[in-house]
């Protein structure tokens, strides 16, 4: 009797630090229409290492598709991670990973990392995750991937999603495709959302243009660019479709609920390796 006694106590503590640790973070909205600010602009940071400021999440461009998401009570999560940062002390909490090249993924991650989250179907299995860290949620949908002979991979992408302080951030990744219904579903709409622009390795700009219409992001994040030319080339479509340009000059920003500019905006950020201020 003691036993079970115990087994219950314990069975209950557990479900209230679940419950209290949902309770740290701003309940998303992925499937509703955020409410923005009229003039109000987001703010932007020196370092990865100051705090972040309550209800805020800080965007950080370290390379290429890598970018360290940071949320006010202190997770810290990598995309794209490929196991080199900068030349610094740092060790994420989540690492979120696909593998169509060596320059979006590492086989080696820190074992030390906790959570390092494949996002490529293996042995004909998708991975499928749900990672509640209390202050940020991330998950994850599959996408098609386009193989060496023209053919389609399926499942060998995933467009990674991080719910914090109520916002929804999504990373497209190596994206080949353009979604179907269920997954626009699954994935809802996006406040925020990195794109990959290079135009012919990822989706050409007329497809993406199309998807990013449908996420109906507040903020779009240029990723993937390979040089100036393409980056021009995907900004000067993006202004003809209505959307506001920012070319920031920053590595970093931070949004929150309140923040998020009125207009659709695209937000370029300089992509710099992690550095010790």
């Amino acid at each position: 009797m003691l036993f079970w006694k115990r087994l219950f106590v314990g069975t209950i503590a557990v479900l209230w630090a679940s419950v209290a640790a949902a309770q740290d973070r701003i309940p998303s909205h992925c499937v509703a229409l955020s409410q923005s600010a009229p003039g109000v602009t987001y703010l932007h940071r020196a370092n990865f290492t100051a705090p972040v400021e309550a209800q805020t999440v800080r965007i950080s461009y370290v390379d290429h598709s890598m970018f360290l998401i940071q949320a006010h009570g202190g997770t810290n999560a990598m995309t794209d991670f490929t196991g080199y940062v900068g030349n610094v002390e740092f060790q994420p909490d989540v690492v979120a990973m696909n593998n169509a090249h060596s320059s979006h993924w590492t086989a080696f991650p820190d074992p030390a990392i906790p959570h390092a989250l494949k996002g490529w179907a293996e042995g004909g299995k998708t991975q499928d995750h749900y990672v509640d860290l209390g202050d940020m949620l991330i998950r994850n949908v599959h996408t098609d991937t386009r193989d060496q002979y023209g053919g389609a991979t399926p499942n060998g992408n995933s467009i990674f999603v991080f719910e914090a302080a109520g916002l929804c951030i999504g990373h497209l990744g190596h994206l080949h495709q353009e979604l179907s219904d269920a997954q626009y579903a699954t994935l809802g709409r996006m406040d925020i959302v990195m794109a990959a622009v290079d135009g012919g390795l990822t989706l050409d700009h007329p497809s993406l243009l199309r998807v990013l219409d449908r996420i109906r992001a507040s903020v779009v994040i240029p990723m993937h660019w390979f040089g100036r030319y393409t980056l021009d080339a995907f900004l000067s479509d993006m202004e003809d479709s209505g959307y506001g340009v920012d070319r920031t000059g920053v590595t970093s920003v931070e949004f929150s609920l309140d923040t998020l500019p009125s207009q659709r905006s695209v937000v370029v950020l300089e992509p710099r390796f992690l550095n010790s201020p």
